[in-house]
C-alpha cells in the first residue's frame, strides 16, 4: 500500500500510515450541532407522547376504521387516475408545443395559460358547477338538434369534476415537465434514428423517450406526491375522499386533533412508499448514466 511522504514524516517514518483509512476529524461545532438536534427529537417525541390532547386511543380506534379506509381509496383512485389523464395530456400538449404546427402550439400555450394561471380550488369548484353555464351535455352536429342529450347534474358527479379538475391542472404542469425531457435529448438522437430508417413515431418511443425519461421521472415523481395532497382539495365539493372522511367523523365526534392525526399518519404512509417507487424507477432510468465507483489505485500485489 502506498503512503504519502509527508504522512510517513509526520509519523516519524516508525509507522506507515494507511491513507484509504483517514478519517475527517469531527470538529467540536459538529458534536454541538449533533447534540443539539438530538435534544430537540427527543422534546418533540416526549410532546408527542406526553400531550393528553392528541388523544392516542381514539387515534387507534379510528386508524383502520372502515370509513376512513374507503376514504383512503377513494384518494389513491383520484391520484392514479388524474395522474394519468395529466401525463396523457401534458405528452399531447407538449409534443404541440415543440412541433412546427402553430394553431397546435398556440392552442397549447392558451391551455397552459389557463390551467396554470388560476387556483386548482377554483377549478374544481367550476367543474362542480358546470350545470350552472351548461344546463344540458348534448352530442350532435353543429346548428343541428343533437343525437343525444343528458342532464350535466347527472353526468358531472362530484367524482367526475374532481378528476376533471384535479387531471386537466396536473395536465399542464407535466406539459412543462415532458417538454423539458424531449428537449434534454440530444437533436442528433433524430438524426440517427432517421439514418437507421426508423418512422418518426418509431424513433420517438424507441429512442427518444426512454432517454427523455431519465430527465422526466424526478419532477413527475414530485407531481405525484404533490397530487396526492392536492386531492385534500376535493373535500370541498362533497367528494368522500381521505379528509372528508375525517372530517365527517369528527363532526360528529368533535374530536378535531386526533381524527386530523389519522389523515396525516395515512398521507405520510402512502407518500413514503411514492418515494421508494420513484427511488426505483429512477435508478432503473439511470442505467448506463451513473458514475462507477473508481478503480483502485494500488497495483495487484503491492503494498
Amino acid at each position: 500500500m502506498p503512503v504519502h511522504p509527508r504522512l510517513s514524516a509526520a509519523a516519524g517514518a516508525t509507522e506507515p500510515v494507511d491513507v484509504a483509512t483517514a478519517r475527517h476529524r469531527t470538529s467540536p461545532l459538529r458534536w454541538g450541532m449533533t447534540l443539539l438536534l438530538l435534544v430537540v427529537a427527543l422534546q418533540v417525541v416526549y410532546f408527542l407522547f406526553t400531550n393528553p390532547r392528541f388523544e392516542w386511543a381514539v387515534v387507534w380506534k379510528y386508524l383502520f376504521s372502515v370509513n376512513i379506509l374507503l376514504g383512503l381509496g377513494t384518494t389513491l383512485m383520484l391520484t392514479a387516475l388524474a395522474m394519468v389523464i395529466g401525463i396523457v395530456i401534458g405528452t399531447i400538449a407538449a409534443l404541440a408545443l415543440i412541433s412546427d404546427f402553430k394553431p397546435g402550439r398556440w392552442a397549447a400555450q392558451t391551455y397552459l395559460w389557463a390551467f396554470r394561471g388560476t387556483p386548482l380550488l377554483i377549478q374544481l369548484i367550476f367543474w362542480y358547477n358546470l350545470a350552472y353555464l351548461i344546463p344540458n351535455i348534448s352530442i350532435g352536429l353543429p346548428f343541428l338538434p343533437p343525437l343525444a342529450q343528458w342532464s350535466t347534474n347527472t353526468v358531472i358527479t362530484p367524482f367526475l369534476a374532481a378528476l376533471l379538475g384535479l387531471g386537466l391542472a396536473e395536465g399542464a404542469y407535466m406539459t412543462e415537465i415532458v417538454r423539458a425531457g424531449l428537449s434534454s435529448v440530444d437533436p442528433r438522437q433524430h438524426d440517427a434514428a432517421k439514418a437507421l430508417g426508423m418512422t418518426p413515431s418509431k424513433s420517438f418511443f424507441r429512442i427518444i423517450f426512454p432517454q427523455a425519461m431519465r430527465f422526466i421521472i424526478p419532477p413527475t415523481g414530485n407531481q405525484i406526491i404533490g397530487m396526492a395532497k392536492a386531492t385534500a382539495l376535493v373535500s370541498v365539493i362533497a367528494m368522500n375522499d381521505l379528509l372528508h372522511s375525517v372530517q365527517i367523523i369528527y363532526n360528529r365526534t368533535y374530536e378535531i386533533v386526533p381524527l386530523l392525526l389519522v389523515a396525516v399518519f395515512w398521507y405520510l404512509a402512502v407518500i413514503t412508499l411514492m418515494y421508494a417507487f420513484q427511488s426505483r424507477l429512477e435508478r432503473h432510468y439511470s442505467k448506463g448514466h451513473r458514475r462507477d465507483a473508481a478503480p483502485s489505485a494500488t497495483p495487484t500485489g503491492q503494498a
